[in-house]
């Protein structure tokens, strides 16, 4: 073993004469292990918000989506779509058809957005999977049904038990301008067959119904404002995108589930790493205790100093011992606050420690929690950093003064 590495393991764990440095020492440690602990348990919560979320997304957003850059329709029965509709990694290939629209029931109004799909859409997204009350029924003997987000129909005062049917208000395309109220919109009516409950973003704009419905209530024929993939289970989402890009050329947005919510994406890694950058701030701080950890030390074997100074030993030499000290209590101290978040983390997975207030409400009952290697590796490597610098000080600094003097 290197003499510098044996010495600076017997200064931190042979018993010493002066309690104070061990208490000094390991109060160093521990805030160290504290430190690195709440790094795992507050990134690894991050983790968990935002599987949930994909999940929640995902089961709304469809692999890849078509939209057109100008305008607001589109045809998608041409040449061109036909050959993205024949694209081997493609499985479901879904026409929507979107727009804002009044709803009435009853005596209230609300805002939202309708969303005609073809039967298809099921396969594109996991809608029938999130469906709370009722089933997702959108025709049935001729008659138009729809599903509500969760929020309409808090708003609307909807029960699928009532027959009353919902009125959709939407204004006509028409360039005149209409005389009264009534001659200036289309209105239909539809009947709620269930509820679905994704995110709030969701529950309080969409109802969905059949792609026929919308159009009739526009006054289209074939129109589209968009069109959803489902992609094979092991296809290369960006290879397929790009390939569908250089079919349908520039006047088209292809994007993927990352990008239909890239704002919100970003939104919450930037918040993920300003906690990273804020908790790694505290850690720096904590490592001041290990420069008085060191610096006492140092001055408790002064005559230690004296002694290997005279023995040969240089100053980088005797630098050295006192650095790999400062390592050893902020490693230790890493590895102590990784086993400690891990535990915690497992704590809260396994057992749901940790409840979510009004969690009657919401999709989960306790805070959802993920583990992901690379935060194990970038916290110990932010942890070594600090402990290198809460080190070098010290045995730079305070250590060239003894030597000098003796």
């Amino acid at each position: 073993m290197d003499l510098k590495i044996f010495i600076a393991k017997r200064y931190l764990f042979s018993r010493r004469t002066q309690n104070v440095i061990n208490i000094i020492s390991a109060i160093s440690m521990l805030g160290v292990a504290v430190g690195t602990a709440a790094l795992i348990v507050v990134l690894s919560v991050f983790n968990g918000f935002d599987g949930l979320i994909q999940m929640l997304f995902n089961s709304f957003d469809p692999d890849l989506k078509i939209t057109i850059i100008e305008g607001k329709t589109f045809a998608a029965n041409t040449n061109e779509f036909e050959k993205t509709k024949n694209n081997e990694n493609i499985v479901y290939f879904s026409e929507v058809l979107e727009e804002n629209v009044l709803l009435k029931y009853d005596e209230k109004l609300h805002p939202a957005t309708i969303k005609g799909v073809t039967e298809e859409f099921t396969k594109t997204s996991g809608i029938d999977t999130m469906i709370v009350q009722g089933r997702f029924m959108l025709k049935k003997n001729g008659i138009n049904y729809a599903v509500i987000g969760q929020g309409i129909a808090y708003y609307l005062s909807i029960g699928l038990n009532f027959v009353n049917p919902i009125i959709v208000y939407v204004p006509k395309r028409s360039k005149k301008i209409a005389v009264s109220a009534e001659n200036a919109f289309n209105k239909k009516v539809i009947y709620p067959s269930g509820i679905f409950s994704i995110q709030q973003d969701f529950d309080t704009k969409y109802i969905i119904t059949n792609i026929a419905f919308v159009r009739d209530l526009l006054n289209y024929k074939n129109e589209v404002s968009a069109v959803e993939l489902k992609l094979k289970e092991n296809a290369n989402v960006d290879e397929v995108k790009q390939e569908i890009i250089n079919i349908l050329g520039n006047k088209f947005n292809v994007k993927d589930r990352y990008e239909q919510h890239e704002l919100f994406y970003k939104i919450m890694k930037s918040e993920k790493w300003a906690i990273f950058l804020i908790l790694s701030f505290i850690l720096l701080i904590a490592s001041f205790n290990i420069i008085g950890s060191i610096t006492m030390l140092i001055i408790d074997k002064k005559n230690d100093i004296f002694t290997l100074n005279s023995l040969g030993a240089n100053q980088k030499t005797i630098r050295r011992i006192f650095l790999y000290q400062g390592w050893f209590i902020s490693v230790l101290g890493a590895i102590i606050g990784l086993i400690l978040g891990g535990l915690i983390c497992w704590a809260q997975i396994t057992y749901g420690l940790v409840k979510l207030e009004g969690s009657g409400s919401f999709i989960i009952d306790s805070y959802p929690v993920a583990f992901k290697a690379l935060d194990f590796v970038y916290v110990l490597a932010i942890v070594v950093v600090i402990g290198f610098v809460g080190a070098w000080f010290p045995s730079r600094y305070v250590l060239k003064k003894f030597i000098v003097n003796n």
